[in-house]
């Protein structure tokens, strides 16, 4: 199973590009793939944020038509609470967003999709690949 990052699905939706949804297709990922709630939530906040929110609130939902929305939940939460701890006490905190993210990739035993592969390696156990 393969989780997305925020900054994989700016990404493609902005520059359309076609190299995320050439390597879905390719891999028959269909039902493999999805996003964070978290993912979901952040996006939601750049649209209303952006000058164009019908327009870009079009173009994520059709971004979204082929993945699932995964609900963060209990053993999420607690993955959060332990990598956050952790990379506190090693000292190489990342943004709450990427914990959350991470923590819900781990609990999925998902693959992270991200552009942002630094920050994301520093978590214990959390398996990443940059499909860009």
């Amino acid at each position: 199973m393969y989780l997305l990052d925020t900054n994989i699905c700016i990404y493609t939706i902005k520059q359309r590009s076609t190299t995320f949804i050439d390597k879905f297709k390719a891999a028959k990922l269909q039902g493999r793939v999805g996003i964070s709630a978290i993912t979901y939530a952040e996006l939601q906040y750049g649209i209303q944020k952006s000058q164009r929110r019908s327009e870009n609130q079009v173009a994520l939902a059709q971004f979204l038509v082929p993945l699932k929305t995964f609900e963060f939940d209990e053993k999420a939460g607690i993955l959060f609470g332990e990598i956050k701890t952790a990379l506190e006490k090693m000292g190489t905190p990342i943004g709450s967003y990427d914990m959350l993210i991470a923590a819900h990739a781990l609990s999925l035993d998902a693959t992270l999709i991200t552009n942002n592969e630094g920050e994301f390696r520093r978590v214990p156990g959390l398996k990443v690949e940059n499909w860009l």
